[in-house]
């Protein structure tokens, strides 16, 4: 399965928050976080890891970032 979250635009802890309800939606596959901060990005791949998923970031050259998460 695959999911998008787009959480650009939103401030700490709502990407967070978003990303949590996802995994509890998914279980495995795949979900892609937009973001529009690095310190989104990286609080985004540690709540993966903490929940057993990879995370690998993506850099856009337009400031944003997608967080693929994987399980």
């Amino acid at each position: 399965m695959k999911k998008h979250v787009d959480a650009r635009g939103l401030s700490c802890p709502q990407p967070i928050l978003l990303t949590k309800r996802a995994i509890d939606e998914v279980k495995s596959g795949t979900i892609e976080v937009l973001v529009d901060s690095s310190t989104a990005a990286e609080n985004v791949e540690r709540t993966a890891h903490k929940a057993g998923w990879t995370a690998s970031r993506q850099d856009d050259k337009s400031g944003s970032f997608t967080v693929v998460l994987n399980k």
